[in-house]
């Protein structure tokens, strides 16, 4: 489903993936643990959709727009809690079917492959090591390196290392928030539908098209980039 004029394939040299909901099918367990965070300091406990609904951004962001009343104590609390649910638990997250398979596709001499993720660097380096991923990879931005999602930081610090310009640089996300952070750095977009954001909400944001699983990214990756 395209939703900007089809421009014809064009070639990117840097291809930026989001992780949770887009690399790992991680979104069920981390609003799970949001869930368990607020139980254990008395707060309302978010539902399922406004738990997912923060995914992508920093913990300290996504803290404040759950629980805006907190204070920085009480946001500090929550945060240390659900890294209480989630460290010992970050494990049992599978990747998605087809995403190794779709790395070894789409690497090419002269591309990069990069991640930019609401995680932080330790949190990101846990998941490399389960899945082994880590050499998949040429760079890596996480929300503690810098400013978090939506700002463009980590996009424009990543075309820096990289030295690739944003009209050869693609952003693939699975939230609103990863397609803002492209369209604020300048970069084009694909969204995927099968993470935290629904195709509904992905739709009220600019991408190129907006795809169902990883088959059909893959697919459109080997035709259009």
């Amino acid at each position: 489903m395209t939703t900007l004029e089809d421009r014809g394939p064009q070639r990117y040299d840097l291809i930026v993936f989001d992780w949770d909901g887009t690399i790992m099918d991680s979104t069920g367990l981390i609003a799970e643990c949001i869930q368990l965070a607020a139980t254990d300091r008395g707060l309302s406990v978010p539902s399922l959709d406004e738990a997912k609904s923060i995914i992508g951004l920093g913990i300290h962001e996504s803290t404040r727009r759950l629980f805006p009343a907190l204070d920085h104590v009480g946001q500090t609390a929550f945060a240390a809690a659900y890294r209480h649910h989630f460290v010992c638990r970050d494990h049992e997250a599978p990747l998605y079917e087809g995403i190794r398979e779709l790395l070894v596709d789409i690497n090419q001499p002269e591309r990069f492959l990069a991640v930019a993720t609401g995680k932080p660097r330790a949190g990101l380096e846990r998941a490399f090591t389960h899945t082994g991923l880590k050499s998949a990879f040429h760079f890596s931005r996480c929300a503690d390196e810098g400013f978090a999602k939506p700002h463009p930081d980590m996009l424009l610090r990543l075309m820096d290392i990289a030295a690739v310009g944003p009209d050869r640089t693609l952003m693939i996300g699975d939230t609103v928030h990863d397609l803002d952070l492209a369209a604020n750095a300048g970069v084009a977009a694909v969204a995927v539908t099968y993470g935290a954001h629904s195709a509904e909400l992905l739709a009220s944001r600019p991408s190129l098209c907006r795809v169902g699983t990883v088959n059909e990214l893959n697919t459109w990756l080997k035709l259009s980039a």
